[in-house]
């Protein structure tokens, strides 16, 4: 990977189980948190008596030199140099998309291998210390507790964890978790183990010596004992849906490792090169880059019917959880790769839908916007008022709903997962609610009134352009699901009144050069319209090639240093709906001049952070939210390339 990334991936299982380098150089700095709270692991290697630092900053280290980094989707590899030896450590967490064992499985492993470059013969051991943030929301908030851990005959660690065990204990944006332990364990002979206290925490270590050329495996692992409250019942991970135990997956872990890492070297490369294909090696360096934050920022359980659910976290946009228009941007990756996690994303949100609290209490018919606050779903908070600890309380206000976003997301999304599948099965199950938000598109779509939109930060906007074309898009993939259910009149019905929408919109959002307005009634103004976009994935061709090129052409007269803004009003933009705007584009260069910029701002930020989706397109710093699960939609172009095949 060419691209300096912003934060750099270590440890991506789940919105709680996170750590990131906020640096290049994977010793310059301690590692964090995705909300950049300290997460510490501080990694030495011990070279002939002499002890250097390759991971982790502590201000009395000495450091190795960093000579080589590399990023793939589930892989991070740095090379160290320093006395005579090269020194090769490995990250890598297997989130294999299909693998709903690995993806969920949360032990990732270390793997340290050293070779000599100065023909010598070296006495080389690698020690971890791990520090109780691992296990706290805050480092002092409670006393940790520890013991050594021997999970099997082969591997010998340490476990560490809160002495005050309350799991699901809360919900929050800004919050890391208190509840459940921490593993840290090393494969083979000679490892030994031990405990300090070092600036006031307590630290967990693990070391071992090392043989030249010989890997040397470490794990790191997390035992949340129960992941998600969902109306009102605790649910665990899928891992241990058997009663699998941690030390178990552990041990399981360190037996497959090498065919996981292989398994996991065939995925990346062929990710690559299949983005590097369809938009050039920048589009493929950031594919590679969002893969692991978007798996990281959900958490995958069984519902009390054995169905999956697949629960997002919106990081540092308010923290809640299945939120629709959070799962909407994010489908482009999961509909490549497995679309039965796209029906996981959705089934929250049908099921609160069908409430008693949304249907009868609020009597609302639309769409929610989520389900709860991670890591507890027991009904929508967004539009709650919020109390000085930003805790969400009191009735939901209507003004606060997005009520066409939310109902044209969940019809496409619908759509999609029948058209990838082959099958309208799953919406077949949910057509009642599907026909009112279909109903509710129709009746108030083509012009909205004042509401909010999923760009919600800027504000409430009457007559937006671009929530109109969703509505468009939302009643065309009505159309598409009955068309697969059988049902080919109402389909043929529903596609004649998106065409009807679509010829209205074109008369009413353009201006006199043809270019395309913000709102129905702000002449002279810009924005993208990434909802068309599902109108060239589908081939409905709602809205002709020309016009979509002409606005290909006429949103380059808007670009800044780090690409298009997001519309007229501000030079901030999102990263997802550039990339959705630039998949239009008739030609592979086209669009490869929108990713260039884009590419640029997360190699040039100084914003350490994971990847934002919010930036300024003339600083390239981050505006809000980072570590978001909408980073899937930057695989939209490659989504195409492959409907289109």
């Amino acid at each position: 990977m060419k691209m300096r990334a912003p934060a750099i991936p270590l440890i991506t299982v789940d919105p709680f189980f996170s750590v990131w380098s906020p640096d290049e150089n994977l010793n310059f700095a301690k590692t964090m948190h995705w909300t950049g709270k300290n997460n510490s692991i501080f990694g030495t290697a011990t070279i002939d008596g002499k002890e250097y630092s390759f991971l982790g900053y502590r201000r009395d280290s000495h450091k190795m030199e960093q000579v080589m980094l590399d990023i793939d989707a589930l892989s991070t590899t740095a090379v160290f140099e320093k006395d005579g030896i090269c020194l090769t450590v490995v990250f890598t967490t297997p989130v294999l998309p299909d693998d709903y064992r690995l993806l969920t499985r949360p032990v990732s492993y270390m793997s340290v291998s050293y070779v000599s470059i100065d023909g010598k013969s070296h006495d080389v051991s690698v020690t971890v210390r791990a520090s109780e943030e691992l296990c706290l929301d805050r480092a002092g908030q409670s006393p940790v507790e520890t013991c050594e851990v021997a999970p099997c005959k082969c591997v010998k660690g340490m476990k560490m964890g809160n002495t005050v065990q309350k799991p699901l204990n809360k919900s929050g944006d800004d919050h890391r978790i208190d509840w459940g332990y921490f593993y840290l364990a090393a494969k083979g002979e000679g490892v030994t183990t031990d405990t300090e206290i070092y600036s006031k925490q307590t630290n967990v270590i693990v070391s071992a010596s090392l043989c030249e050329k010989e890997k040397r495996l470490y794990l790191f692992a997390y035992d949340d004992i129960e992941s998600i409250e969902y109306f009102g019942k605790h649910l665990k991970s899928y891992w241990n849906k058997d009663g699998q135990t941690i030390e178990e997956a552990i041990c399981e872990a360190t037996r497959e490792y090498d065919s996981v890492l292989e398994r996991c070297e065939l995925f990346s490369e062929k990710l690559y090169e299949d983005a590097d294909a369809a938009g050039g090696e920048k589009y493929a360096d950031m594919l590679s880059l969002a893969y692991r934050q978007v798996i990281a920022a959900h958490k995958l359980v069984l519902d009390e019917n054995g169905e999956f659910l697949y629960i997002s976290k919106e990081c540092f946009s308010n923290g809640c959880a299945a939120t629709v228009d959070v799962s909407y941007p994010s489908i482009p990756m999961f509909l490549i790769y497995n679309p039965e996690l796209v029906k996981g994303m959705m089934r929250p949100v049908y099921r609160y839908a069908d409430s008693d609290e949304w249907k009868n209490e609020y009597k609302y018919d639309f769409a929610p916007h989520d389900v709860g606050r991670y890591p507890i779903l027991n009904g929508q908070v967004y539009g709650k008022r919020r109390d000085e600890n930003k805790e969400y309380y009191g009735k939901m206000r209507e003004e606060y709903q997005m009520p066409v976003e939310e109902c044209g997301n969940m019809l496409v999304m619908e759509a999609n997962v029948a058209m990838v599948t082959g099958s309208a099965d799953f919406a077949a199950s949910h057509i009642d609610v599907l026909r009112t938000w279909c109903t509710y598109l129709l009746k108030y779509g083509t012009d909205p009134e004042n509401q909010l939109c999923t760009d919600d930060f800027a504000g409430h906007l009457a007559h937006n352009c671009n929530l109109s074309l969703k509505a468009v898009m939302g009643i065309a993939g009505m159309a598409k699901i009955l068309d697969m259910m059988g049902d080919k009149k109402e389909a043929a019905l529903y596609m004649r009144k998106a065409r009807r929408m679509a010829a209205v919109w074109m008369h009413t959002a353009l201006n006199e050069d043809g270019s395309s307005n913000l709102a129905f009634d702000q002449p002279n103004t810009f924005s993208m319209k990434y909802n068309m976009v599902w109108d060239k994935v589908w081939g409905t061709k709602l809205f002709s090639k020309k016009f979509m090129d002409s606005e290909i052409k006429n949103n380059r007269e808007h670009f800044n240093k780090y690409g298009m803004p997001l519309d007229s009003r501000t030079d901030y933009t999102k990263s997802d709906w550039l990339v959705w705007t630039a998949s239009m584009a008739s030609s592979k260069k086209a669009f490869m001049s929108y990713i260039a910029p884009l590419w640029k701002a997360y190699d040039e930020s100084p914003s350490r952070v994971p990847m934002t989706d919010w930036y300024d397109t003339v600083s390239g710093r981050i505006v809000g939210f980072q570590h978001r699960t909408v980073q899937g939609g930057l695989y939209m172009k490659l989504l195409m390339d492959n409907w289109l095949k």
